[in-house]
C-alpha cells in the first residue's frame, strides 16, 4: 500500500464518476495488451523452439503492444499519484508548498503533454493522408499504432486534470 495521502483501501481519491469509468477502461485496455504481449511471447518462443520458425509479427505487435501499456500504464499512475515523486522532499513541506508545488507540476505536465498530443496528431494526420505503411509482413498503415501517442497522452492528461481538481478541493471522494 503506498503512503499517498490520496489513496485508500478502495483505492485512489476520485474526482468523479467519469473518471472512475475512464479508468476502469484504460485498467481494461493495459491488462487486455499485456496479456497480448505475454501471449505472443510465448507463441514466438514456442514456435522458435519447436518448429525453428518465426511468426514474423510478433516483433512489430510487441512494439505496438508496449507502446500501448506504458502510456496506459503510466495514466494508472499519475491517476494514483504514483508517478514522479520524491517523497522525502516532498514530505518535509508544508502543505501549502506541496499544493502550490504539486500544481506547478501538474500544469506543467499538462503543457507537454498538450504539445506532444498537437505533434502527434500531426504525425498521424500525415500518415493517414500519405497512406504511409510499415515496411513489415504486416503492412500496418503508420496511422493506426501512431494513434497510440495522442490516445494515450490525451488520457494521461484527463488523469493530470482530476489530480489538478483534487488539488484545489474540487470534487473528490475517498
Amino acid at each position: 500500500m503506498s503512503d499517498s495521502p490520496h489513496e485508500t483501501r478502495q483505492g485512489p481519491t476520485s474526482a468523479g464518476p467519469v473518471f472512475d469509468a475512464l479508468a476502469a477502461l484504460v485498467r481494461l485496455l493495459a491488462g487486455l495488451g499485456l496479456i497480448t504481449l505475454t501471449t505472443l511471447i510465448v507463441a514466438e518462443i514456442g514456435s522458435r523452439l519447436f518448429f525453428s520458425s518465426s511468426l514474423q509479427v510478433v516483433e512489430e505487435l510487441s512494439g505496438y503492444l508496449v507502446i500501448a501499456t506504458t502510456l496506459f500504464g503510466s495514466s494508472l499512475a499519475i491517476r494514483n499519484d504514483a508517478l514522479f515523486q520524491v517523497s522525502f522532499l516532498y514530505g518535509v513541506l508544508q502543505p501549502r508548498v506541496r499544493q502550490v508545488l504539486g500544481l506547478l507540476y501538474i500544469a506543467l505536465a499538462i503543457g507537454i503533454c498538450g504539445v506532444l498530443i498537437w505533434y502527434s496528431s500531426q504525425l498521424v494526420m500525415s500518415s493517414f493522408s500519405r497512406g504511409n505503411v510499415a515496411p513489415t509482413a504486416l503492412m500496418t498503415p503508420l496511422w493506426m499504432p501512431q494513434l497510440l501517442l495522442p490516445v494515450g497522452l490525451s488520457v494521461m492528461t484527463l488523469f493530470l486534470f482530476e489530480r489538478a481538481l483534487l488539488q484545489l478541493g474540487i470534487g473528490g471522494k475517498r
